[in-house]
């Protein structure tokens, strides 16, 4: 049989605001609510500021990876700008950080829940919900079941009604008390009394897992009309607009909620603030689609870890016959879905949901670095033949945008860098022996079934 003449392609369709809309469904409109509580406590009362800053760092860097997408549009995200842009082997390090990230990701959506739970039920044990949430999401992936888009855009658009209902019950709360003026103050983004540079910049680290998700905007460049355009102010837009909404929530819930050391919980700090401004009624319905939506990240990170086990398994990055095996019957990688649920129930027993977030930003941060110093060399330093440098786009934007990220990786307290690091150096000692001193091809990891 012959072959047709021009084979299946995908088709450039998508607009800018179907990528905007995408990249908020990733994030998520309750972002901020999980680290609202630790923020607080770490910035002194200054989380307003910490979600600003990191919306600085987040909006240059996510100028450069739409840039990237627009040369490289592939699921590898920053492993493959880094790797094909920059260098193999810095690229290989970028994607080991990277594996770190699909490992925790599934640990923090199991923590929240479990304390939410227990903050509603305080008669049974923290480490009993852990244990059922992740024999749920285990048992779930087992079967096959995958959330689907259709039902993360439910899953929005209920969200989005919460927080509205918040806004709402939080600007009547203050107009009660205070009037007109008490919508009004300078006072959560800076108060001489308690203001900390230093905590700041730790709180910083931590408000920027808000923005975590922005770079799933870059995957769908290969579909986009213009995506040397679009992608770069669809992902920008992204943060500008998840990152205006996080701090309307968190600005209202400092007003309505002063004292940053008086939370029953710190964790779950702000479904307190939903009761004090909403009632029950209210803080039942934060717990509840706080549930929810860790619950189906957590379905969905236990399979995309899986499923990234399983590549690296079937390319020889990891031994093949354990992590690349396919169970017959459901077509699913059951044994690394099950390593995964056990790394998954110990990092929840062991790691706290503020320790658990600081290692993810971690690897996310080196993954920005990477990008931006790739974008400088891309564009600025070895740029395309006739093309002509933009001091401000090539060189300056990226660079400031590295530099944000490099002073806030480095204010990640003392135990993720420990952690973090301890995790980079395996990774640099494994690609050593398998490139035999960095002489052959480092091994592959492929992100692109993610």
């Amino acid at each position: 049989m012959s072959t047709p003449a021009n084979p299946p392609q995908l088709r450039r369709v998508l607009k800018l605001w179907d990528l905007v809309f995408y990249g908020i469904i990733l994030i998520q409109p309750i972002a901020p609510i999980g680290i609202f509580g630790i923020a607080q406590r770490l910035s002194h009362g200054h989380v307003s500021t910490a979600i600003l800053a990191a919306m600085a760092a987040m909006v240059l860097t996510a100028f450069s990876y739409g840039r990237m997408a627009g040369i490289y549009p592939s699921a590898g995200s920053a492993y493959t700008y880094v790797s094909r842009g920059l260098n193999a082997y810095v690229g290989s390090l970028i994607g080991w950080a990277m594996v770190l990230d699909y490992l925790l990701i599934p640990v923090i959506n199991v923590i929240y829940p479990a304390l939410t739970f227990k903050r509603l039920f305080p008669q049974i044990p923290y480490s009993v919900w852990v244990g059922l949430i992740v024999g749920i999401i285990i048992f779930l992936n087992l079967l096959g079941i995958r959330f689907t888009a259709r039902a993360n855009e439910v899953l929005l658009v209920v969200e989005s009604v919460v927080v509205v209902a918040f806004v709402y019950a939080a600007v009547r709360y203050l107009l009660h008390l205070y009037g007109v003026g008490g919508l009004l103050s300078t006072e959560p983004f800076y108060n001489p009394k308690t203001f900390n540079f230093g905590a700041l910049r730790t709180a910083t680290s931590l408000a920027a897992l808000t923005y975590i998700g922005f770079d799933g905007v870059t995957t769908l460049a290969e579909e986009v009309e213009n995506p040397k355009r679009t992608v770069p102010i669809a992902t920008v837009l992204v943060c500008v607009i998840c990152g205006s909404l996080s701090l309307l929530e968190v600005y209202l819930g400092h007003l309505a909620w002063p004292n940053y050391n008086s939370f029953r919980n710190i964790e779950t700090g702000f479904i307190d603030v939903c009761a004090r401004v909403g009632g029950v009624a209210l803080f039942q319905a934060m717990a509840v689609i706080l549930i929810v939506a860790c619950f189906g990240t957590g379905l969905a990170g236990i399979a995309g870890a899986a499923r990234l086990l399983y590549g690296m398994g079937r390319d020889d990055v990891l031994p093949r016959r354990f992590f690349a095996r396919v169970d017959s019957k459901r077509n699913i990688p059951a044994f690394n879905v099950v390593l995964i649920g056990l790394v998954t129930l110990l990092g929840a027993l062991l790691i706290s949901y503020e320790r658990s977030a600081e290692l993810l930003n971690f690897g996310a941060f080196l993954a920005f670095m990477g990008v931006n110093i790739t974008c400088i060399r891309h564009f600025c330093i070895s740029p395309q033949v006739g093309r002509r440098r933009n001091l401000l786009t090539d060189f300056l934007a990226p660079g400031f945008a590295f530099l944000f990220c490099a002073g806030i990786w480095w204010s990640l307290p003392r135990p993720a860098r420990w952690a973090g690091g301890i995790w980079f150096i395996a990774g640099f000692i494994y690609a050593a022996i398998r490139t035999r001193g960095f002489r052959a091809q480092p091994p592959k990891i492929d992100f692109s079934e993610l």
